[in-house]
């Protein structure tokens, strides 16, 4: 099957009730997808909402074959206009009020002229939030379909399962949740409030939710609210991803699924893989505390050392590669780029470290990026979370010669024992590290630690 609907598939608006799906939502779709069709040459931005109308706008495009950007409708007006500028979209769906020059009132571009994206570029997704100057990532329609339908295997996804929308669908993980349960013939529930809001919970009650995906932050509140899954009797399936989740919470929502007869997957990925590479099958999440798990069916891990060579060795370190269909065709930074074919090969060379175990089990211990400097010695921005995770979550920061690092709901006390900590382990003076309090970290759209944000404050 190409199409990313399955006969099968149902959208239901918590908000509204409305339920499409079968023959009705098909034909919702071949409508949107025929209203394409005299657009001019170009890309599609979409700026996507978690409602009926932006997934048929989603869906008719890729049933059209029209390649479309995922864009936050939040997102500031600058920045839309400065994508506009540089990839020349054949239309904005759901523009905002006042087109850009060269656009009609409901933007569509007037120069029918235009670079043709590639036959098989899908979906562009942003490498950054609402804010900075993104580029997009270019997903083929293979990429799209191989990453659903590995995902809907290893979760066994089926036509009775119920999923909320609880990111984003301009964020991967919220496409991913969405294209996997689309390709099995199951139900998307759009529901936009936020899984710390009480109409998210009633949604869940009331329309049988039987899943839940989230990112680090998600399980933190989550935390903080006592979840407890005895209270949703349909919802027995839990999926973070998104980044390193504490692997203390980890075990700890694992045995709250298992003591309901539930299951809770772990698992790794990036925009540029479609959006996920690995997970931890539920059985073997209390045996692989910290693990980012096993490779998705068709793809593969290997580590690549400081002298280039790849290995599978288990517990070498080292950057992360990763092959599988999933892989992007490239990035585009401006509408040239969109026209060029796959450039990668199915070969993603992530910049995360990490190793393999003996099993194949993937560990990621951190990003070659995220580094800092204290009094000159270079530090893993990482590991230096990880240290005080004990005290509780912690983002931490480049400032000049040392490192800020924030405590989310932290003493002073607190603030204290972890400078002291991360002074003793790095063997540094604690002067190095400036701890400080915070009251819930700003976030990105896709849930994620905004570091850009919390780098202004230093």
């Amino acid at each position: 099957m190409t199409s990313l609907v399955h006969p099968g598939a149902r959208l239901r608006d918590a908000a509204t009730g409305e339920l499409v799906g079968g023959a009705e939502l098909a034909e919702r779709v071949a409508r949107v997808a025929e209203s394409y069709a005299d657009l001019p040459p170009g890309v599609l931005f979409l700026r996507v909402g978690l409602d009926v109308p932006s997934v048929l706008a989603y869906l008719g495009a890729f049933q059209a074959g029209r390649a479309v950007a995922l864009l936050d409708p939040a997102q500031d007006r600058a920045v839309l206009d400065d994508l506009v500028t540089r990839f020349r979209p054949a239309a904005v769906v759901g523009g905002p009020p006042g087109a850009a020059p060269g656009y009609t009132d409901d933007w569509v571009r007037v120069d029918a002229g235009g670079v043709v994206p590639h036959p098989d570029l899908a979906v562009l997704l942003p490498t950054s939030g609402s804010t900075g100057n993104p580029k997009f990532v270019r997903l083929s329609r293979a990429a799209v379909l191989a990453n659903a339908d590995a995902i809907a295997e290893v979760l066994d996804i089926g036509p009775d399962e119920v999923a909320p929308t609880t990111l984003p669908l301009h964020y991967s993980y919220g496409m991913s949740v969405l294209n996997s349960h689309l390709r099995r013939g199951a139900t998307v529930l759009l529901e936009g409030s936020g899984v710390v809001a009480r109409p998210f919970w009633d949604a869940v009650v009331e329309h049988g939710a039987t899943s839940l995906a989230g990112v680090p932050y998600h399980y933190e509140m989550l935390r903080r609210l006592r979840f407890d899954p005895a209270k949703y009797p349909t919802l027995r399936t839990l999926t973070q991803a998104g980044g390193k989740l504490r692997t203390e919470l980890v075990s700890e929502f694992n045995a709250k699924m298992t003591a309901v007869g539930g299951r809770m997957f772990v698992m790794y990925g990036q925009t540029e893989a479609a959006p996920r590479m690995a997970t931890v099958p539920a059985a073997r999440l209390a045996d692989k505390p910290g693990s980012a798990g096993l490779a998705l069916p068709g793809g593969s891990f290997a580590v690549r050392t400081g002298d280039g060579a790849e290995t599978t060795a288990p517990g070498v370190v080292g950057e992360i590669v990763y092959r599988g269909p999933n892989v992007m065709m490239g990035y585009a930074e401006s509408e040239a780029e969109l026209a060029l074919p796959d450039g990668l090969g199915g070969v993603l060379v992530t910049g995360d470290l990490g190793y393999l175990d003996d099993e194949g089990y993937l560990y990621v211990t951190g990003r070659l990026k995220r580094i800092g400097k204290v009094f000159g010695n270079r530090v893993s921005l990482d590991d230096l979370e990880q240290l005080v995770k004990h005290l509780g979550a912690a983002a931490a920061v480049p400032a000049g010669d040392k490192v800020v690092v924030w405590l989310d709901g932290a003493s002073a006390d607190d603030c204290k024992a972890a400078a002291r900590a991360l002074a003793a382990a790095l063997h540094m003076h604690i002067t190095g590290f400036d701890v400080r309090p915070v009251a819930g970290f700003p976030l990105l759209p896709s849930g994620k630690i905004d570091y850009r944000a919390l780098e202004a404050r230093v």
